[in-house]
C-alpha cells in the first residue's frame, strides 16, 4: 500500500479507536442497550452525498435513525434494495416517520439536467429526468442555472415521496391502521437547515383511486 493510501487508511483505524474509547467510557448504558437491538422511529432515505449524514442533521443518536441512501435519494418501485429496506423499516421496526431528504447542490440532479454522459449512472438518472419531463414548463422558465437545479431538487423529493406512498408496503401499513407519516425535506448544506417541502402523507386519501389499494 502506498504512503498516501496508508495514511488515509490509518486515519480510519485511529478514528475507530477514538470511538471505541468513547463507547467504553460512556456511562449511560445506551451502547449496551444498542448491542441488544434497535428501535428507531425514523427511516431516512437520503442522497449518498458525503455532506448529508442523517444523524448529524437530525440531532439524533446511534440507533434512532434507520438509513437508506443512494444517488439523489431516488425511490422507484423496481429497486429491490430500497424496497427491502422499506419493508423491514415499516413491517419489522415499525417506524413512525419516513423522511425523503434531498439537498441543494446535488450532483445527481445537476447531471440530470445535462445532456452529458457520465457512465452507468446515466440509467439511474433517467428517473430524475422523468421528474424534469413532468415539470419541464416550470423548470425551463427559470433562467438561473442554480435555481433551476434547486427547483428540480425540490420536485424530485416530492416525486419520491409520492412513489413511496404508492408502494404496497406503505399502502398496507395504512390499511392495517399503522401510524406512519411520509415526509419530504430538502437540506441546505450551507446552513444545515432541513426545509420541509409540505408534502407529508399519513394515509392514501389524497392519492387518486388508481394508486390507492383497497
Amino acid at each position: 500500500m502506498c504512503n498516501d493510501l496508508k495514511k488515509s487508511f490509518d486515519k480510519i483505524i485511529d478514528g475507530n479507536k477514538e470511538w471505541m474509547d468513547f463507547v467504553k467510557n460512556d456511562t449511560s448504558g445506551r451502547f449496551q442497550q444498542l448491542s441488544k437491538g434497535q428501535n428507531p422511529e425514523i427511516l431516512w432515505i437520503g442522497c449518498a452525498d458525503s455532506r448529508v449524514p442523517a444523524n448529524e442533521l437530525t440531532g439524533t443518536k446511534p440507533g434512532e435513525v434507520f438509513v437508506h441512501r443512494n444517488i439523489a435519494n431516488v425511490c422507484v418501485h423496481s429497486d429491490m434494495n430500497m424496497l427491502s429496506v422499506l419493508d423491514y423499516a415499516v413491517n419489522v421496526l415499525k417506524v413512525k416517520h419516513i423522511i425523503v431528504a434531498g439537498h441543494y447542490g446535488c450532483g445527481g440532479v445537476a447531471a440530470s439536467l445535462s445532456s452529458s454522459q457520465y457512465g452507468i449512472i446515466d440509467n439511474w438518472l433517467q428517473h430524475i429526468k422523468d421528474v424534469y419531463r413532468l415539470n419541464a414548463a416550470e423548470i425551463d422558465a427559470i433562467a438561473d442555472k442554480n435555481q433551476k437545479e434547486d427547483r428540480l431538487v425540490e420536485l424530485n423529493v416530492q416525486e419520491q415521496v409520492s412513489n413511496l406512498c404508492r408502494t404496497s408496503i406503505v399502502q398496507n401499513a395504512w390499511k392495517n391502521g399503522q401510524q406512519l407519516a411520509v415526509h419530504g425535506m430538502v437540506i441546505n448544506i450551507g446552513s444545515g437547515e432541513l426545509i420541509n417541502q409540505n408534502c407529508t402523507f399519513t394515509n392514501n386519501d389524497n392519492l387518486s383511486d388508481v394508486f390507492s389499494y383497497k
